[in-house]
């Protein structure tokens, strides 16, 4: 007997302004995964040593270069792992998955955690492991350990978390590499075998209110950056001044944005960094001219502008004018000669889910 259904991971955007890895935004831009399982077209899909068929749309970033093998694409990489801490080694015989990804990779909308996101997902549905949300959040935080992403991703809307402090016994294994599915004998005879399982409540959250008012607006620059070259650039150490700052402006912001009407008065200092956004203009041309140049007093209807994630991309908070405003940016960034697209985006209160045909 086969069965059809579809996995939606939505895109993400973490930091928003002072709350370095702390707050996280789920966005209405989808990673789904397409899954049949039926055992009699095992012989006519190519599938590889995991029984999986792996294919992206043309339309997918990176379409061209994502990987299709089941232990090397990120994805069907993370499903193994799950799978393989319940004692399933492989997927079932039959299992199709087409992948439509149109989160940009690379560029600080949380394409990787979606992907993560999407892998636990997958195996929770193939091995009918009945997890919870909060059970499946686990398995993400010990393949990607930033909660903002992958908090927003999995709970969707606008989330605060934090890793809790882990037991001795648990801080032995406090990360899963996937060199835990890799094919030997890469990862060595026995890789994966008995993979450990995750700690029970890795990860905690509250889901804060938001103003559906408010539109993100998200311009992403037409370049790669990796979450740890921009990590690498920050400093080992804070100023007490400089933490406070962030510490004052987080408590603000998290109920400014569920007011009515939203206040720019309030909303656009209350995004203000010192923490990450500073040092990462190195890394992004033009960061700096753009979040101190474009305002509200600019440009009426915009709410607060921020770093998503990483970057490069740029997140800006808005009620109105939103080609005004994304195109002020993009032509700062053309001063640069960087070239850009933008979205206008709601946010994704559900989070991952799972449907049926």
């Amino acid at each position: 007997m086969g069965r059809n259904f579809k996995i939606s991971v939505p895109a993400s955007s973490a930091n928003i302004g002072p709350g370095y890895d702390v707050l996280g935004i789920g966005l209405a831009l989808f990673l789904t995964l397409e899954v049949s399982i039926d055992p009699k077209n095992a012989s006519l899909t190519n599938q590889d040593r995991n029984n999986c068929k792996l294919s992206y749309t043309p339309e997918s970033d990176g379409y061209a270069t994502v990987p299709l093998a089941s232990d090397e694409n990120l994805i069907t990489r993370t499903a193994l792992y799950v799978l393989r801490c319940s004692g399933i080694r492989s997927f079932p015989s039959g299992t199709q998955i087409l992948v439509h990804n149109p989160i940009p990779l690379g560029r600080g909308l949380g394409s990787s955690g979606a992907a993560v996101v999407a892998g636990v997902m997958l195996a929770n549905e193939i091995g009918q492991l009945h997890f919870s949300k909060q059970r499946m959040l686990d398995y993400c935080l010990m393949i990607e350990r930033h909660p903002d992403n992958i908090t927003a991703a999995m709970m969707g809307g606008f989330v605060g978390s934090f890793l809790r402090d882990l037991t001795p016994q648990e801080v032995e294994r406090r990360e899963i590499p996937l060199a835990e599915v890799l094919p030997e004998p890469s990862g060595g005879e026995d890789t994966g075998l008995v993979p450990p399982l995750p700690p029970t409540d890795i990860g905690r959250h509250v889901k804060y209110n938001w103003n559906d008012k408010i539109k993100c607006i998200a311009i992403i620059p037409d370049f790669e950056l990796s979450t740890s070259d921009s990590r690498g650039v920050l400093p080992q150490a804070y100023t007490t001044k400089d933490l406070v700052f962030n510490l004052q402006r987080l408590a603000v912001l998290t109920t400014a944005l569920t007011l009515d009407p939203p206040n720019p008065d309030l909303i656009y200092p209350a995004m203000q960094d010192r923490v990450h956004q500073p040092y990462r203009k190195t890394l992004i041309p033009g960061l700096t001219d753009i979040l101190s140049s474009v305002t509200p007093q600019t440009h009426p209807g915009l709410l607060g502008i921020c770093l998503s994630g990483a970057g490069p991309t740029i997140l800006a908070l808005a009620t109105e004018n939103f080609e005004d405003i994304a195109q002020e940016i993009i032509n700062r960034f053309a001063k640069n000669k960087v070239t850009c697209t933008w979205k206008v985006l709601d946010l994704a209160y559900d989070g991952a889910e799972t449907t049926y045909d």
